[in-house]
């Protein structure tokens, strides 16, 4: 039962360490306020031209939701989105009869009793990082950036889920309320 137990666990913190990671950072002095124009390009290509134009679709219909406007010329705001992808390592360890002690198991005393054997595997998977920076287009400055990582699947369908999350969560509160006009 606790070898059951423990595969459990290390299954469960394997998906932990692969859940999405989204965040959002902004320039509090900026009125995001009224409906804006916009341009999207892509300013660090990931080498996906099929991933690339279904980020770049997800995130101007986000932003098209939010009262923006997509513009072919003399944007207000330039979005630029740069994409990565790492290969990370995992390892995983199985332990088989330990005497009900975790590894430090014994059976009546040290004599006659058993520590069983542990089995460790490496398994790699392939992690995209997603920044998307918006600048103000006239002033150059950056006004909002929003940063997301995730395991990246092998199955398109999971990974055109994970961009619609990816979109709602990054952009869950925006256009940001600057501090000023929280009162």
């Amino acid at each position: 039962m606790r070898r059951w137990t423990m595969v459990a666990m290390a299954v469960l913190m394997g998906a932990a360490a692969s859940a999405q990671d989204v965040k959002v950072d902004f320039d509090k002095n900026v009125d995001y306020s009224g409906p804006k124009t916009f341009a999207v390009k892509i300013g660090t290509s990931w080498n996906n031209s099929i991933s690339e134009e279904r980020i770049t679709a997800a995130f101007e219909q986000a932003l098209t939701e939010k009262g923006w406007k997509k513009v072919a010329t003399a944007p207000e705001a330039t979005v630029v989105l740069h994409g990565a992808t790492d290969v990370k390592k995992s390892l995983n360890t199985f332990y088989s009869d330990m005497g009900g002690y975790g590894g430090y198991g014994w059976r009546g005393g040290w004599a006659g009793g058993g520590m069983g054997t542990a089995t460790t595997t490496e398994s790699e998977y392939t992690v995209g990082t997603l920044v998307v920076d918006i600048f103000d287009t006239n002033t150059k400055k950056l006004v909002f950036r929003g940063t997301a990582s995730d395991e990246i699947s092998n199955k398109p369908e999971k990974n055109i889920k994970k961009i619609d999350k990816t979109t709602k969560k990054m952009f869950k509160t925006f256009p940001p309320v600057p501090e000023k006009d929280k009162k």
